[in-house]
């Protein structure tokens, strides 16, 4: 009897420890078929949400649960509005080139000014009659008054958004062939402190200089193609020792040296040369190699060229991927003129476009806040 039932417990112990293995088995094997569209929704949407825009449309088309959570944390940036200066009073237009909608507005704040700078939304502005010169958003109407200064043939730029606290203005004039006065201030001085420096190789400076903001240095692309960099909390300048960008002999038409333009994206520096009825060239500053190197491609990247300050953007619905924005608007306000690195073309085809010969203080581009959407008032 005894043995009978050892018997039976042993077969019951076999069958569950059988059933054990064989459950086992069918788990290990069901993980084996488990593919990536079986990831935990919390956990794709965390990785989805670190993808390029481009990125994102590719893993939308995996399966219908991917689409889901692409299209759930995918994010199209804004694209910078090009707004106009009126030769006379004070109604101001604002071209959107994803929409290509115009928006007007009064602004009676800026009456008698002249545009020097923007970023990150706010407009740098100067009064030629009383010295006067201060930061303006158009957005939300603030104003931030900064200490009197004398503009002459020089152009001004700024670190960051004046509300932040690491806020710096700077501009540089031509003293010498070998001599620079370099002016800086922050929002909340009293006054601006001017400084010469030396140059150790040539740099002329003037009103068609090209200003930017990168990687905590002031980057100063002068009238003939040289770069010179002024860092703020070192107190130091120098004009760096790459040789200006090698253009085709084409390009040293009349006012080549008034079709260029300088941008930043994270952390490069672009400088894009046009000449007439030529296609735009665009450098980037290759600083272990210590010259400038010819892009093909912008890898995605869109850049809004203007005379004072220019954009680059990533995340841009559609074509307007792989182009520069020119601040030129045409068909009765429908299109902005742009040239594809893709197609190696300009839009609208058969135009004329000698950037040289504008008027520099006609437009600039500027960056609305996220979301924002129209003035109260529209065209």
């Amino acid at each position: 009897m005894a043995g009978k039932r050892r018997r039976k417990l042993k077969s019951l112990a076999e069958t569950i420890s059988g059933n054990k293995r064989i459950a086992t088995k069918e788990k290990r094997e069901k993980l084996e078929l488990q593919t990536w569209s079986d990831l935990p929704t919390e956990l794709l949407e965390v990785i989805v949400s670190r993808l390029t825009l481009e990125d994102n449309v590719r893993a939308s088309v995996v399966c219908k649960r991917w689409h889901s959570v692409a299209i759930s944390v995918r994010v199209v940036n804004q694209s910078p509005w090009l707004m106009y200066f009126p030769k006379y009073g004070n109604l101001y237009e604002f071209y959107d080139p994803s929409l290509r909608k115009t928006h007007s507005i009064e602004l009676p704040e800026l009456n008698g000014t002249r545009v020097c700078y923007t970023k990150d939304g706010w407009l740098l502005l100067y009064r030629p009659r009383s010295h006067r010169m201060f930061f303006f958003n158009p957005f939300s109407h603030e104003v931030i008054k900064l200490p009197r200064f004398e503009l002459t043939y020089q152009i001004v730029a700024f670190s960051c958004a004046p509300t932040s606290s690491n806020c710096m203005l700077f501009t540089v004039k031509h003293v010498s062939p070998t001599i620079v006065a370099i002016s800086t201030c922050h929002p909340r001085a009293t006054e601006w402190v001017t400084v010469n420096y030396q140059n150790r190789l040539p740099f002329v400076s003037s009103i068609w200089n090209k200003l930017v903001f990168c990687n905590g240095l002031f980057y100063c692309l002068s009238l003939t193609g040289w770069l010179g960099v002024f860092d703020p909390l070192e107190h130091t300048w120098s004009v760096l020792s790459v040789p200006p960008p090698k253009c085709p002999d084409n390009f040293f038409a009349k006012n080549w040296w008034k079709g260029k333009f300088m941008a930043e994206h994270k952390g490069e520096i672009l400088v894009i040369y046009t000449c007439s009825s030529e296609n735009p060239i665009i450098f980037k500053l290759d600083r272990t190699k210590m010259i400038w190197e010819e892009m093909k491609a912008l890898d995605g990247v869109t850049l809004f060229a203007s005379f004072l300050s220019s954009h680059s953007r990533t995340d841009l619905s559609g074509l307007m991927r792989n182009s520069v924005y020119f601040p030129k608007v045409r068909f009765y306000g429908k299109r902005c003129i742009s040239y594809s690195l893709d197609n190696c073309r300009y839009y609208p085809r058969k135009q004329c476009h000698d950037w040289g010969e504008q008027d520099p203080f006609e437009n600039i581009w500027i960056e609305p806040p996220q979301g924002f959407l129209s003035f109260t008032e529209e065209i």
